[in-house]
């Protein structure tokens, strides 16, 4: 019989490690055959909380973060190969403005709510670094929690009030609180955390001790 596990994994959905962490996730559990049944739940993190809620200019964000745009593409050469590895396709050309992720996590907040959390971040992380949507307009937020199950109507209301934002504020504080200073953060059954897009292998092992330690 499989051990339920419950996976958090603290996140911020510009981050293109957590978008290769969650692929190394999905290996580490597809290598267990099916011996844990998980519960995997977004937890909002905000890697440049002072960004306006309109964003800026990706060129902007990249001179003022890595000191230009040349070093920040050496990087951007680095995660594309990892990523590819993972059978992503990067595309850090397509992306014209850097958001501020704040309304995308409320969107995952709301989906958690209907078991659409896993499948709304990952739409996120496609859209954003495969496609280049900007996922600060709550338009196109609108429009990628239709594509993962949510009611258009409904996300659109939700997306133009206020609904939720306490409640992203209180679990991105709790993140601060448990020491999260970067991400991907993983934490199994509230007991065994590790940060980092780690290889499969190591997720498998973190995995199997926490399925035994379960009740």
């Amino acid at each position: 019989m499989a051990v339920d596990v419950n996976i958090d994994i603290v996140s911020d959905v510009i981050c293109p490690w957590c978008f290769i962490g969650r692929r190394r996730l999905a290996k580490a559990l597809a290598a267990l055959d099916g011996s844990l049944q998980a519960t995997i739940v977004w937890r909002p993190f905000e890697l440049n909380p002072g960004i306006p809620r309109e964003g800026i200019e990706r060129a902007t964000y990249l001179a003022a973060k890595f000191g230009s745009i040349q070093d920040a593409q050496k990087l951007y050469e680095h995660v594309g190969v990892v990523g590819a590895e993972e059978g992503i396709e990067f595309h850090f050309d397509r992306i014209a403005r850097t958001p501020n992720t704040f309304d995308a996590h409320r969107l995952i907040w709301l989906a958690s709510r209907s078991g659409l959390g896993d499948a709304i971040a990952q739409e996120l992380f496609k859209a954003y670094f495969v496609e280049g949507v900007n996922i600060g307009s709550r338009a196109a937020l609108a429009q990628i929690g239709a594509r993962a199950g949510l009611d258009s109507i409904e996300t659109e209301r939700f997306l133009e009030s206020e609904e939720g934002g306490e409640e992203v504020r209180r679990q991105i504080l709790a993140a601060q609180e448990l020491g999260v200073s970067g991400v991907p953060f993983f934490v199994v059954n509230g007991r065994y955390g590790i940060s980092g897009a780690q290889h499969p292998d190591t997720l498998v092992a973190m995995l199997k001790r926490a399925a035994a330690a379960a009740p």
